[in-house]
């Protein structure tokens, strides 16, 4: 069977594709053979290593950028316009070398910590620019602002665990009921150790009792000084309304001195001027009330009470007493008080009386006292005027009459007298730091019996509080009375007393007040003058709100031109202080 042409023809193209290859290995395998020679180039990690950079099937060309060998390729910036970066060639990484790590100090920026130690930058301020201050280091920098305190609520949430596990409270009591106003906050209390008290219904009550005792080398204060132990109880009570119109306070003060030991009946050989029993009760008290007519008329009432004996030393006081005679001065003050827009009138009638206790002699016999006792009416007037806030000066007259109920008294003399004053001065608040009020005048007094004399002299009163520190109070205080006596020929004794007080904080349970009292006591027509000084220290400890500890340390002297009058004692105390 023959083969045609085509068939021929690709027998021929298979047998030559054989061939060739063949032909090839025979010309390489006619050579001579040689072993590779071992180089440094045969341990180089980089790629290409075993051939020669100039022969890389990868080298750069002419037409590829040349970048250093130390820095990264450049990549395409993501900010860049798309249409721009399409048109310009893109760089080719291939072939580079790759650097792993961050440059020193690649993060500190401008302003930040370089370890290199190179210079910061400094920013650049437009025209005008006030430069930026460095910050003053930590510590430094103001507390953050305390939120201001208004009515209602909190606006901050407290944290959970002021909530947790406690009886909810009441949204009425809480105050956070739509439409319910707001309830009323209460003001910080200044005395973190002062009595709480407690309400009766619309009436806050606050009462305390001090226990003292301790010694005074001369409690009858007499020219030869004979001691006693001496102790002291003494109550006090406040009462206050809590009411938006009116008001109603009492204030309830009192004590008794008791001596265990008994003074002497004689003193070289004469009735001693002093009682044997020296024991002295002492109690002031006064009610006050007002009613509120409208915003500018209001009615103004005082009842008071003023229980006591006369002062060791008096030459008021008889000689030959078992013991003092108790007096009593009680009365009422009836007024009003009429506001015209800076202008304020207030006005008043008063009625007291004077009564003492029959005199006990040291033979068992009593003397009656019924010539000391009086009935004293009279009235007050005062005008002041609001000059600007914390400055009120005012005009103040007084005038009364005494009656007594014996025309004559033990001696023969008619006391029935009449009297008053008139004093100028002003009220004044200074930014709480100095408050209080001053005045000064003149009283007189005249008598029935012609043999008495007019009894007249300068007057001062005030009363001031000098904050001078959150630790430290300064107090001042002065007054001036006309007083009845029974000695022969003396028509009065004016009496002048200064204090002076300074109250200081070592810590908020700790108190120390120092207290300087100054007094004149003029027997006119007697030419008899005594001056009394009383140097006093307290140390108060407040073991909480409703016990004290309190120590005192008095000094008295009464100095007199009478001979033999003078005499000077010590009192030393320490006590307790129980309030509520």
């Amino acid at each position: 069977m023959g083969s045609s042409p085509g068939m021929g023809r690709s027998k021929r193209a298979y047998f030559l594709r054989a061939a060739l290859p063949c032909l090839a290995l025979t010309v390489l395998g006619s050579a001579p053979a040689a072993a590779q020679s071992l180089t440094p180039d045969l341990f180089n990690p980089n790629r290409g290593g075993f051939a020669s950079p100039d022969t890389l099937p990868t080298r750069r060309t002419a037409a590829m950028p040349q970048a250093p060998s130390d820095a990264l390729p450049t990549l395409p910036d993501p900010n860049a316009d798309p249409r721009r970066s399409q048109q310009a060639p893109a760089t080719s990484r291939v072939g580079q070398v790759p650097t792993y790590g961050l440059p020193a100090a690649n993060g500190a920026s401008g302003s930040g910590y370089d370890s290199l130690n190179r210079k910061r930058q400094q920013p650049k301020l437009y025209p005008g620019q006030a430069k930026p201050k460095r910050p003053l280091g930590p510590g430094s920098s103001p507390p953050p602002a305390t939120p201001v305190r208004t009515l209602g609520p909190p606006r901050i949430a407290p944290p959970p665990s002021e909530n947790a596990h406690k009886t909810p409270v009441p949204p009425a009591m809480a105050g956070n009921v739509p439409g319910q106003p707001l309830r009323r906050r209460l003001k910080a209390d200044d005395d973190a150790f002062g009595a709480v008290g407690d309400y009766a219904g619309s009436f806050l009550i606050k009462g305390g009792l001090e226990l003292s005792t301790g010694y005074d080398t001369n409690p009858a204060r007499l020219n030869k000084p004979v001691g006693s132990p001496v102790y002291v109880v003494a109550p006090d009570l406040l009462v206050a309304s809590d009411w938006e119109r009116h008001a109603l306070v009492a204030d309830l003060r009192g004590s008794f001195s008791g001596y265990t030991n008994n003074m002497p009946a004689t003193i070289d050989g004469f009735a001693s001027p002093s009682p044997v029993e020296i024991n002295r009760p002492d109690f002031t008290g006064h009610v006050d009330g007002r009613l509120d007519v409208d915003r500018d008329f209001k009615l103004t009432s005082q009842l008071r009470l003023r229980l006591a004996t006369d002062n060791p030393g008096s030459p008021n006081v008889q000689a030959g007493l078992q013991k003092y005679p108790v007096y009593a001065t009680y009365g009422t003050t009836l007024g009003f008080d009429q506001t015209f827009n800076r202008f304020q009138v207030a006005a008043g009638a008063t009625v007291d009386r004077t009564a003492y206790t029959d005199s006990k002699l040291t033979d068992g016999s009593t003397f009656s006292n019924n010539d000391r006792d009086f009935n004293q009416y009279g009235g007050v007037g005062r005008f002041s005027y609001d000059l600007k806030p914390g400055l009120k000066p005012f005009v103040e007259i007084q005038g009364d009459t005494r009656v007594h109920d014996q025309a004559a008294d033990r001696n023969g003399y008619f006391r029935d007298s009449n009297g008053g004053y008139a004093k100028v001065g002003s009220s004044f608040e200074f930014s709480r730091i100095l408050t209080g009020e001053i005045s000064v005048g003149y009283s007189a007094r005249n008598y029935v019996d012609p043999r008495l004399s007019q009894l007249a002299g300068f007057l001062t009163a005030g009363s001031l509080i000098w904050n001078a520190s959150g630790l430290t109070t300064v107090k001042f205080f002065t007054d001036t009375q006309i007083n009845e006596t029974t000695v022969p020929g003396s028509s009065g004794v004016l009496v002048h007393t200064y204090a002076a007080e300074v109250d200081h904080d070592f810590r908020r349970w700790l108190t120390a007040i120092g207290k300087f009292t100054y007094g004149t006591y003029d027997y006119q027509n007697q030419n008899r003058n005594d001056k009394t000084y009383s140097l006093e220290g307290n140390l108060i400890y407040k073991l909480n709100r409703n016990v004290w500890i309190k120590g005192t340390l008095r000094h008295d002297i009464l100095d007199s031109n009478q001979a033999g009058s003078s005499s000077q004692g010590t009192v030393v105390m320490v006590g307790v202080r129980l309030q509520n």
